[in-house]
């Protein structure tokens, strides 16, 4: 035993989980998967064609929204192909290293998420604020700074993660919750302490989207009492207005996320079907449905939609 012991140490396999009752309907399952990824990938994906072809749409707000069609398309690019691979191929097993590479990027993206989003927060506070300074404060030089900082916040923060994790030994089957890699699923399978990656995981989850979160809260209380002060009633409901599609994001991104680590940290014995709905669910509900709040919720892209599509007409 001890040979296999070592051979699984240096050369480990990860072992992904579809859809746990579900192994029968996999074909059905997969085709909503496929329809699921392309929504993300086309909704995003027209999202950044319309505010780079849109010199009108060149402006803060929108800018921002670029880095977040950009942070979500970078999610579902990393957790495309094993996810596909396991319900398409049944492809369930992977390198150790190929799966450590995935939960960086993974989570890289998923950071970077929610440092866009605190950002917007603040850019809806400017904008309501001060909007006479608005672009002057906001400058594109001053945007591309907070681009690269949020970037390097989620570098720094996330490549700890799997160097920590690739010193453990892994000697047991090594069984993931789900059919890509998580770095509280993925915790669970050294077998060792694990004790400093559980708190290092932590640390980081409170210091980018516990932050992130708390910040965007100051920033809508902010936000209300700059409303508050407002005289007229139409301005009051204008101002509201345009945080209405971020506050739709900031739900549909913190919500699924919350879930998701309590019912990773809390319900280690529920149902492994909960397991994986919650982390589907986390996966590929926001950047399916961004795109398509901002697109109806956001008059300036209706419009930049509809001269884009005009123009591909004529």
């Amino acid at each position: 035993m001890e040979p296999l012991r070592n051979q699984s140490s240096l050369h480990p396999m990860v072992h992904l989980t579809g859809i746990p009752g579900l192994e029968t309907r996999y074909i059905g399952v997969s085709f909503s998967f496929c329809i699921m990824y392309a929504i993300a990938f086309l909704g995003n994906g027209v999202v950044l064609l319309v505010i780079v072809k849109d010199q009108s749409l060149h402006k803060p707000m929108y800018l921002f929204l670029y880095m977040l069609a950009v942070s979500e398309l970078g999610v579902s690019i990393s957790t495309l192909p094993t996810v596909l691979g396991v319900f398409l191929f049944d492809a369930k097993e992977i390198g150790l290293d190929v799966c450590l590479s995935q939960m960086f990027f993974m989570h890289y993206f998923t950071m970077t998420d929610s440092g866009v989003l605190w950002v917007m927060a603040l850019d809806r506070f400017i904008a309501i604020y001060n909007p006479l300074q608005y672009t002057t404060i906001l400058t594109t030089f001053r945007i591309i700074l907070i681009g690269l900082g949020i970037a390097m916040r989620s570098v720094l923060l996330v490549a700890p993660l799997p160097l920590l994790l690739r010193r453990l030994p892994f000697c047991r089957p090594n069984v993931l919750a789900h059919p890509y890699c998580m770095h509280p699923d993925l915790i669970q399978l050294p077998c060792a302490d694990t004790r400093v990656n559980s708190i290092y995981g932590l640390f980081v989850l409170l210091s980018t989207c516990g932050l992130d979160f708390l910040c965007i809260v100051l920033s809508y209380m902010m936000i209300l009492k700059t409303v508050l002060t407002m005289a007229s009633k139409e301005g009051r409901l204008k101002a509201l207005n345009t945080c209405v599609s971020h506050i739709c994001a900031v739900m549909l991104y913190y919500t699924p996320l919350i879930a998701l680590s309590m019912v990773h940290r809390f319900s280690k014995h529920n149902s492994l079907m909960l397991h994986s709905l919650m982390a589907n669910i986390y996966l590929l509900v926001p950047p399916i449905l961004n795109p398509i709040i901002y697109s109806i919720k956001t008059k300036e892209i209706r419009k930049a939609l509809g001269r884009l599509f005009s123009q591909k007409k004529f």
